[in-house]
């Protein structure tokens, strides 16, 4: 075992790019939510400023701010029209991970009414002892808040705890925490980043977990 992860006992998820391969539906969503407002939606631009906290995404596209709340229920309206596969090799690392013995949890910029549907519908809701999503962070990522309320809930130290996502965001912000970061390769428009971020631990999949947390 990686003896940079020999005392951790807890670990915390990125939903999105991370377990559930949402970027192609996101992208449909954001495409169909700025249509249905009469706004244009540059490709060009989403690529470039894409990041987990979507009100950044509204401002760099020049969407006016009494919109945004209108955006979001179309968003999640739209996105609920589609379905999230999850990533490959996800569900059976997870549980090899629960079998062993770790805490485990998510922190999400998603909603939470998304979020509780998609863990159902994938069954993986008995997996997790937290999930933290949007409504519970006052301050959104890279703020630690969703990760140090996480912790909070299962009293457990941030030096025994590691957060696996896949943008620099996650990163930033598990470095915020002072908890072991793990970026992991996707096909969001800034997992091409995540290497710059200096994650501690950096996987090109999801899988390549079991390579260092079941050693």
């Amino acid at each position: 075992m990686n003896p940079r992860i020999e005392h951790i006992t807890t670990l915390l998820f990125d939903w999105d790019g991370t377990i559930a391969d949402s970027a192609q539906l996101g992208l449909t969503a954001f495409q169909k939510s700025f249509s249905s407002l009469g706004f244009e939606f540059p490709q060009e631009i989403y690529e470039a400023v894409y990041s987990p906290n979507w009100y950044s995404i509204y401002e760099a596209m020049g969407l006016p701010k009494e919109k945004w709340a209108t955006a979001d229920d179309l968003w999640v309206q739209h996105y609920g029209e589609q379905t999230a596969d999850l990533i490959e090799g996800a569900e059976s690392t997870l549980r090899l991970l629960l079998q062993r013995g770790y805490r485990m949890g998510i922190v999400s910029s998603g909603s939470e009414c998304r979020l509780t549907r998609e863990l159902k519908q994938q069954g993986l809701d008995e997996l997790f002892e937290v999930v933290i999503c949007n409504e519970q962070m006052t301050n959104k990522k890279p703020h630690p808040e969703g990760l140090n309320t996480a912790l909070a809930r299962l009293n457990r130290p941030n030096g025994q705890a590691c957060y696996v996502g896949d943008s620099p965001e996650d990163i930033e912000m598990g470095k915020r925490a002072q908890l072991l970061t793990l970026g992991v390769r996707s096909t969001y428009p800034t997992s091409w980043r995540l290497r710059d971020a200096n994650p501690d631990i950096y996987l090109e999949s999801f899988s390549e977990l079991t390579l260092h947390f079941l050693g």
